[in-house]
């Protein structure tokens, strides 16, 4: 005779099934997953919205300068950002050619030390544009000489100054150029096997695309990147608007815009014939009088009615009244 379960057994078993699929589905999930390397030797000194700040911070930076080398060169330039990244110094090091037009720079009263690096083609354009030339010459970059350094130090004060003032979202900083120098083995900034911060651009003149990196050494962010975690993306502002509200910013920038006024003083209809005779002291009939008031538009909106006059010796308009 065949032995009957009991409901406890029946009970056992299904609860057995179901944890026997709820295995196989979690090992099937994760079989389906992609498997991330990770380096345990490079340090993530920046996190992930850390990073999306100082992208932001040099979105500001690329707008300033496009709007300089505009300009200066009389083109059509854009500058994007194509890649925020951390990365070890040397392998940095090895992704630059030589000679390119590389620069040491510091945050004054920090421990930061950077380099700004301009690609050695960018570089010879901006110096040929800047002389007066077209761009479009082939000489050598095998070498830059002393005056290709000379032009370019303006280029690099500019740079400076742009990145003072995107800077002020954490501080009125200084930035400093310490050396120029061709070859990047003699740039050293920090230590080969310490991670750095790289922003690098894209810059886009008329058809032709260039390259220019931005390199901080990551070891000393840490004052910095303080004052990136007690700030929101949302709450950065320009350091001299610090304490401030957002009402209060763009109150001042509005007192301070021009809006165009205009008074209407009659409206007349006349003939294509009337027109085409007309000759110096004609007069033209208006279908207002002087009595009448004078609608006042300001931005093409009428809002308000008035009367012409003279005041201080120039032709003015009393407000009489607001229009509903």
């Amino acid at each position: 005779m065949a032995e009957l379960l009991s409901q406890s057994e029946i009970d056992a078993l299904l609860n057995n099934v179901k944890d026997g699929d709820s295995g196989e589905n979690e090992e099937t999930n994760l079989a389906s997953k992609e498997i991330i390397p990770f380096d345990f030797r490079l340090p993530n000194r920046i996190s992930k919205n850390q990073l999306r700040t100082m992208r932001n911070i040099h979105e500001n930076f690329a707008e300033s300068f496009s709007s300089f080398l505009v300009s200066k060169l009389q083109s059509i330039v854009n500058i994007n950002i194509i890649s925020v990244d951390q990365v070890y110094y040397s392998e940095y090091v090895l992704s630059v050619s030589n000679p390119s037009f590389v620069y040491t720079f510091d945050i004054v009263d920090t421990d930061i030390k950077a380099i700004l690096e301009i690609s050695p083609e960018f570089g010879i354009t901006l110096v040929e544009r800047l002389l007066g030339g077209s761009g479009n010459s082939q000489k050598s970059t095998e070498t830059i000489t002393a005056i290709e350094e000379k032009v370019m130090d303006v280029v690099v004060d500019r740079v400076m100054l742009d990145l003072k003032k995107s800077w002020t979202a954490f501080a009125n900083y200084e930035f400093k150029v310490d050396k120029f120098e061709p070859n990047i083995d003699f740039a050293q900034i920090t230590s080969p096997n310490e991670s750095v911060l790289i922003i690098s651009f894209e810059i886009v003149i008329e058809d032709k695309r260039y390259i220019m990196n931005l390199c901080f050494a990551t070891y000393a962010f840490d004052s910095v990147m303080a004052k990136l975690t007690s700030q929101s993306l949302s709450s950065i502002r320009p350091y001299k608007y610090k304490g401030t509200t957002a009402q209060e910013i763009i109150s001042q920038n509005l007192k301070l815009s021009s809006i165009p006024v205009k008074v209407e003083f009659g409206r007349s209809k006349i003939t294509f014939n009337e027109l085409t005779n007309l000759a110096v002291g004609d007069i033209i009939k208006l279908d207002s009088k002087i009595e009448n008031e004078n609608i006042i538009s300001f931005a093409g909106k009428q809002l308000y009615a008035g009367r012409p006059g003279v005041m201080h010796n120039k032709k003015a308009i009393k407000i009489t009244r607001k229009l509903s």
